[in-house]
C-alpha cells in the first residue's frame, strides 16, 4: 500500500505527458529515442523516483541546441579544404606547389570573386589574392563599401601553375568539382568572374573578356558579373573604370548604395 505523499505510475505518466506538451507548445517536435519506451505499460520495476529522475535528464539533453545549417556548412568547407589540401590529381601542380590555395571568407556572402588561379604570394601565404593584384582587389571591394572578410574569394584552380601560366584545359576539369562544392556550401548572392579565364572555366564559354563584361550571366540560378581581372588593371589602368562600372551594376542589383569615388 502506498504512503500518504507517495507517487503512483498514474501520476508519474500524467506528469510526463504534461511535460511532452510543453516541450510541444516551446517548438520541440521530435526527441531522441533512448531504448526502452519512457512511459510504461506496466509498473516499473525501479522505483518511480529514480525513473523520474532519468526521464529529466534525458529530455533535458535531449533540447541542448544543435549547430545551425551555417556552421553545418563551414565545418563542411573546412572539411573540403583538407581533403584539396592532399589532392594529386594534377601531377605537375601538385610536385610544383608550395601548399594549396583554398578560399576564404564568409558564409552567405552578397559577393563571391573568382579568380584564375593562386600566384606565387598566393603559393606562399595559402590565402587567394595576396599579392599586387589582390591589395588592388581589397581596394576595390573598399570602394564598393565592403570589407574584405564580407565576401567570398577563391579560385578556378586551388593550386598555383609553374610560372604563373594560365590553367590548362584538365588542370580546371580536374578542380571543377571543388569549385561547385565550394559555391554550393557558400551560397554567395551573386558571383563576379575576374577575367577571361575565370569567366571561360566558370561558365563553359569561348568568349572574350571585354564582350562579356558589364553583363549578367547565370551559374545554376547564381547572376555572374564578369570583369577584368585586377592584374590587368595593373598592366592598364585606363580599365579602373569599365570595372568600376560592373561594381556598380553590381551594387544596384544587390539593392545597396553606390559610394562616390
Amino acid at each position: 500500500m502506498l504512503e500518504s505523499g507517495e507517487e503512483t505510475p498514474t501520476d508519474v505518466t500524467a506528469q510526463v505527458r504534461r511535460h511532452l506538451e510543453s516541450l510541444r507548445a516551446a517548438g520541440v517536435e521530435w526527441l531522441p529515442a533512448f531504448g526502452p519506451p519512457m512511459i510504461p505499460t506496466e509498473a516499473p520495476a525501479a522505483p518511480v523516483a529514480a525513473a523520474k529522475e532519468r526521464f529529466q535528464e534525458k529530455t533535458e539533453a535531449a533540447v541542448l541546441p544543435v549547430a545551425s545549417p551555417v556552421e553545418d556548412r563551414r565545418q563542411e568547407l573546412d572539411m573540403l579544404a583538407k581533403v584539396v589540401s592532399g589532392c594529386t590529381r594534377c601531377k605537375e601542380l601538385a610536385a610544383t606547389r608550395t601548399q594549396t590555395v583554398f578560399g576564404v571568407g564568409r558564409i552567405d556572402p552578397d559577393i563571391c570573386f573568382i579568380g584564375e588561379a593562386p600566384g606565387r604570394e598566393e603559393d606562399a601565404s595559402g590565402e587567394p589574392f595576396v599579392g599586387p593584384a589582390g591589395q588592388l582587389l581589397t581596394r576595390i571591394i573598399a570602394a564598393m563599401g565592403m570589407k574584405r572578410e564580407e565576401v567570398y574569394i577563391c579560385n578556378i584552380l586551388r593550386c598555383r601553375p609553374p610560372s604563373n601560366r594560365q590553367p590548362q584545359p584538365e588542370e580546371a576539369a580536374n578542380c571543377r568539382e571543388y569549385l561547385e562544392r565550394t559555391l554550393e556550401l557558400v551560397r554567395p548572392k551573386y558571383i563576379c568572374a575576374l577575367g577571361a579565364t575565370a569567366a571561360k572555366y566558370l561558365l563553359g564559354t569561348s568568349q572574350g573578356i571585354t564582350k562579356m563584361r558589364g553583363n549578367f550571366y547565370d551559374f545554376r540560378g547564381t547572376p555572374v558579373m564578369c570583369t577584368f581581372h585586377p592584374s590587368y588593371l595593373l598592366r592598364d589602368p585606363t580599365k579602373k573604370k569599365e570595372v568600376w562600372d560592373d561594381m556598380r551594376a553590381l551594387l544596384t542589383r544587390l539593392g545597396k548604395p553606390i559610394p562616390q569615388r
